[in-house]
C-alpha cells in the first residue's frame, strides 16, 4: 500500500476539517505525531511518531507502525520483543496533523523500558515542586512487566540523549 494511494491532498482548511478524505498533515521532517491508548481503559501508553509510510503499513497490517527517529528506519511495535500492539481504531484530529491510535498490547506492555506504559513518572509542580531544583519524579507504576536486558540483550538504548 502506497502512501501517494491512500492520502489525499490538502486543498482547502473546510475539506481538511469537514470533508471525509484521509489528507494527514507531515511536519518538515516528514513525521506526524501519534498518540497511543489502550482501547479497553484508555490508558496512554506512548507517544511516537510516523512518516508516511508507517502510517500507510499501519492502516494496511492493523499493528502498529512507527517511524524511530534515533535508528532513522520504520519500526513495527513487538517486532524484536513480542509486545505488538494491535489495532482496534485509527483516528485523526481535526486538522489531520495527530494520529491517535487504540490499541490492544500483546504481552502488556508498550514500554522500552520494561513499563506497560511510557509515561510512569510524573512531574511534581505548584507547592510540591517549590523549591526543589532540579525536580525529582515521582514514579507512578514500580513493577516492570518484562526484563529490557531478557529481551532485548545489551544493545544500546535506542533512545538518544
Amino acid at each position: 500500500m502506497e502512501p501517494k494511494d491512500i492520502f489525499a491532498e490538502r486543498i482547502s482548511v473546510e475539506e481538511v476539517e469537514e470533508g471525509d478524505q484521509l489528507a494527514p498533515k507531515f511536519d518538515s521532517e516528514g513525521l506526524i505525531p501519534v498518540v497511543t491508548t489502550d482501547y479497553k481503559t484508555g490508558e496512554l501508553l506512548m507517544h511516537a511518531y510516523m512518516n508516511q509510510d508507517a502510517l500507510a503499513k499501519t492502516i494496511e497490517i492493523g499493528e502498529a507502525v512507527y517511524w524511530s527517529r534515533s535508528r532513522q528506519c520504520l519500526w513495527h511495535k513487538g517486532a524484536t520483543s513480542g509486545l505488538v500492539q494491535k489495532i482496534h481504531e485509527i483516528r485523526v484530529d481535526d486538522d489531520q496533523d495527530c494520529i491517535w491510535l487504540r490499541v490492544d498490547v500483546m504481552g502488556g506492555a508498550s514500554c522500552h523500558v520494561g513499563y506497560r506504559s511510557c509515561f510512569y513518572r510524573s512531574i511534581p509542580f505548584s507547592e510540591e515542586a517549590e523549591g526543589k531544583s532540579p525536580i525529582t519524579l515521582n514514579f507512578e507504576d514500580m513493577e516492570k512487566v518484562f526484563d529490557p536486558k531478557k529481551v532485548y540483550g545489551d544493545a544500546p538504548n535506542p533512545t538518544r540523549l
